[in-house]
């Protein structure tokens, strides 16, 4: 929503102040400054678009039409139009605001596009994980570990701490397997957020766009005799216009000069807050987030409402009476399960879905350590694809990263409650998070009776 608004901003800034400023000549000409805009969005909504073609071909269409304007009494071909724009890099004559330009477009453009698909895969990944079933050997195990004590008559004792951790372990060991791209992923998106906070932060480099441009057109205005000059040694000389038009000069109004940029007149800020407290946000967040897979038994199992208590060693449900936990903690991870005396667990299958969410993470990883490096990163074009290949993006407007190829669609959507609801009435078995919800549950009815 901030990128997207901050475009807008940018494009609506430029439109009014070049109205204002240049006029009629603006509005005749307005739709160079429009397909500029049209394709930064195309570019960061997922689009096919290279940007430093795409910025090239603006400044020589709007050296075009600038030529027509400073040299009225001149009738151009297109061909004529076309040797013109092939002297724009030769000639500079927008001075060098579109060396500067490129350089701080392209970077802050490949920064937080490839970010915001970078958020939009870390949340993808969550919700398709959360959908894998559990094994009937954790199902076993977990009911074994809440209902057991009921059947030996301790029905106010509660599992020993160490006794749900191998249950769990046991239960998430396929999910366990994400940390290390995981943890790899997170760093890769903090990396690429000090990018979203250095100099060329897209911020900084929309909200002044407007100016840049229009002192690169004062650059053509003062420079127009040398340029002229030199396009007509180069091209030819061109054909007069017809009288009419040859008794015209260029408008009083072209010649205004853009008035000075002050800072403090920067537009509106976007979505209600700065990219400074966004990122920031983002980062911590993003902090938090660190391990979480290998750590979510210990989330669980610290729980009161779950289990004793790390405190509560000797007056805890073993598996067996009410009793000290004797086995070894299990380490985390499908391969260390070999041994867990909780739950029955076959290491020589691993969940296929699983590990094509780690390559997920790990293909998405490679694209945030090159945009980190200022390279540019592919992604599916949106203009190919229909809106159904973005669910559960929760975007809007078809302002919104796609999905990438790698994104598997194994498991049910989850681009709105409703549909994750008829998906899961539709699927057999349990998933994990059905599962994390029933355990809760049937913890908190123990706690009642």
């Amino acid at each position: 929503e901030f990128f997207r608004e901050l475009l807008e901003n940018a494009e609506r800034s430029l439109n009014d102040m070049f109205v204002r400023t240049y006029g009629m000549l603006y509005m005749q000409n307005s739709e160079v400054f429009q397909d500029l805009f049209t394709e930064l969005k195309r570019y960061y909504t997922g689009g096919n678009v290279n940007l430093e073609e795409m910025l090239n071909d603006f400044w020589a269409r709007l050296l075009e039409r600038m030529f027509q304007l400073i040299n009225p009494q001149y009738h151009f071909s297109e061909d004529y139009l076309e040797c013109v724009s092939k002297y724009t890099d030769q000639l500079k004559p927008f001075g060098d605001v579109p060396r500067k330009l490129k350089v701080q477009v392209t970077r802050a453009f490949i920064a937080a596009r490839t970010f915001v698909q970078g958020l939009t895969v870390g949340r993808e990944v969550a919700n398709r994980v959360s959908k894998v079933s559990p094994t009937p050997g954790c199902i076993r195990a977990l009911m074994k570990m809440l209902y057991c004590p009921y059947c030996r008559g301790l029905p106010t004792v509660k599992p020993c701490n160490n006794y749900c951790l191998n249950v769990m372990k046991g239960c998430l060991a396929n999910q366990a397997d994400l940390d290390t791209e995981w943890n790899l992923f997170i760093d890769a998106m903090l990396l690429v957020a000090e990018r979203l906070e250095g100099p060329f932060n897209i911020e900084s480099v929309m909200d002044p766009i407007d100016v840049k441009i229009s002192e690169a057109i004062m650059n053509m205005q003062e420079n127009s005799m040398q340029v002229s000059a030199k396009v007509f040694q180069g091209c030819g000389q061109p054909k007069p216009a017809p009288a009419l038009r040859s008794s015209r000069s260029a408008p009083e109004s072209f010649n205004t000069r853009f008035r000075p940029y002050n800072p403090e007149e920067r537009p509106t800020t976007a979505a209600g807050t700065s990219l400074e407290r966004l990122v920031t946000d983002i980062k911590e967040k993003l902090k938090l987030s660190k391990k979480f897979w290998s750590t979510l038994p210990y989330t669980i199992c610290k729980d009161e409402r779950v289990t004793a208590g790390p405190s509560v060693e000797e007056d805890c449900w073993n598996g067996h009476t009410k009793a000290r936990y004797l086995p070894e903690i299990m380490n985390d991870g499908l391969t260390n399960q070999i041994n867990n005396p909780e739950v029955d667990v076959d290491i020589t299958r691993p969940d296929t879905f699983i590990r094509q969410q780690i390559m997920a993470l790990r293909v998405m990883t490679n694209k945030l350590k090159n945009a980190y490096n200022g390279n540019d990163v592919n992604f599916q074009d949106t203009s190919d694809e229909t809106s159904g290949s973005g669910s559960g993006s929760g975007c809007t407007d078809d302002i919104c990263p796609t999905e990438f190829d790698f994104v598997t669609t194994e498991a049910p959507p989850v681009d709105s409650d409703r549909r994750e609801v008829e998906a899961s009435a539709t699927q057999p078995g349990w998933s994990l998070q059905t599962l994390l919800v029933i355990f809760l549950s049937l913890v908190l009815q123990r706690q009642w009776r």
